[in-house]
């Protein structure tokens, strides 16, 4: 079972400015590339911070229009690594508070931008791929039973378990390993069990 990374899912072609970059350049390049934030790079492209459109937004209604990506950007920068597990990124993204990460390599140059809009394809993987890995790497290959004694059904993300498992401290296992594969919103459980193993700890 593999999360998708960061890197299946970043836009590999992120638009940068430097710090001396005005506000109506960057403003320009919102629009041409139909996009909310530009990323603020040093000489070796390595990440400053980030301008957005809120950004403009609040210094334009100060009157602000002459500052530069220096003064307007959002910094330290967030980043995120090529390698990481989008699960892990939408953490940080959520911790941080903010909407996209900046993708750098081992120098820390900058490679891609990952965005929420991008994390939200996740949630539209078809729901017989979704399918057919719980069977496959969850039910058979991670935990080893017989993928005819249990019933598979998604629906829009939504996985419905259902039939019989040898041991009661399955089901939770079941339970977490297919709420963790990319694209499931939610789990219904209908299982049953042979043996409540769980009893008589």
């Amino acid at each position: 079972m593999r999360h998708r990374s960061v890197a299946d899912l970043m836009t590999p072609t992120a638009v940068s400015v430097g710090p001396g970059t005005t506000f109506k350049e960057i403003a320009r390049l919102l629009d041409e590339f139909d996009i909310t934030a530009v990323c603020v790079v040093d000489e070796s492209n390595r990440p400053l911070g980030v301008v957005s459109e809120a950004d403009l937004v609040r210094r334009r209604s100060a009157g602000a229009v002459l500052d530069t990506a220096g003064a307007l950007m959002s910094s330290p920068a967030v980043v995120a690594r090529p390698e990481w597990s989008v699960v892990r990124a939408a953490r940080v993204m959520d911790r941080a508070g903010v909407k996209r990460l900046p993708v750098v390599d081992d120098g820390g140059r900058l490679v891609g931008v990952l965005s929420r809009s991008d994390l939200v394809q996740l949630f539209l993987r078809r729901d017989r791929a979704i399918q057919e890995e719980i069977v496959e790497d969850v039910v058979t290959h991670t935990l080893g039973l017989s993928p005819s004694a249990l019933s598979v059904e998604v629906e829009d993300g939504l996985v419905t378990l259902s039939g019989t498992v040898h041991r009661r401290s399955l089901v939770p296992v079941l339970l977490r390993l297919c709420n963790s594969v990319d694209g499931v919103v939610g789990v219904v459980d209908r299982l049953r069990y042979e043996d409540d193993d769980l009893s008589r700890k």
